[in-house]
């Protein structure tokens, strides 16, 4: 019987030379193959379990109702807003707040014409300046918050504004990419602001 030889190569799992009897030997002992074998077996696990949440995350996305999906882009059209207006006074009474945090604390992404009579305004970036909560939630003033819009974005947008009386509803795919655009607008705008 002819014996052939191998070259020698290294462990997979210790990675000390050996010289292997088969030309598919990658472990120099029973004990180092275990090791390897268990590795394998829990990398592939931990791949499995990735794209079990993938796919887990995939059909809780598909499950979300409209107004699931509204408050989402809400947060995240609102967040945007804040974030554009660091720095800029109160739209309404053009106070400053105490703190400089745009979360959370004192400022709100306050709508000239609100969400739920205008609704297919609740997402155009004319309608919608950063508010001291105080302002938009307890006094909210139309006539300071319509003079200082003027001055933001001029008469003529604000009129516009004003003459826009159509309806919208808003589809899940619409949704979505208005959430997924200002999220990533947002990221930009902080990275911009950081710089």
């Amino acid at each position: 019987m002819l014996q052939t030889t191998f070259r020698e190569k290294k462990c997979r799992s210790c990675r000390t030379p050996f010289r292997p009897w088969s030309a598919l030997q990658v472990a120099c002992s029973p004990v180092c193959a275990q090791a390897l074998a268990q590795r394998i077996r829990e990398k592939a696990e931990r791949r499995q379990a990735t794209v079990e949440r993938k796919q887990t995350r995939e059909a809780l996305e598909a499950l979300k109702t409209v107004p699931q999906l509204i408050a989402e882009a809400d947060r995240a059209f609102c967040a945007f807003i804040r974030a554009r207006d660091a720095g800029r006074p109160c739209i309404c009474c053009g106070g400053t707040a105490k703190s400089t945090s745009l979360t959370g604390g004192e400022w709100d992404a306050g709508h000239y014409r609100s969400r739920g009579a205008a609704s297919h305004l609740r997402y155009d970036e004319r309608n919608c300046h950063a508010q001291l909560k105080q302002c938009n939630r307890r006094a909210f003033d139309v006539a300071s918050y319509r003079r200082n819009l003027i001055a933001r974005i001029g008469q003529v947008a604000v009129e516009d504004l004003e003459r826009d009386n159509r309806t919208r509803k808003w589809s899940r795919d619409e949704l979505r990419e208005i959430r997924d655009a200002y999220r990533a607008r947002l990221r930009e705008l902080l990275k911009a602001q950081k710089a």
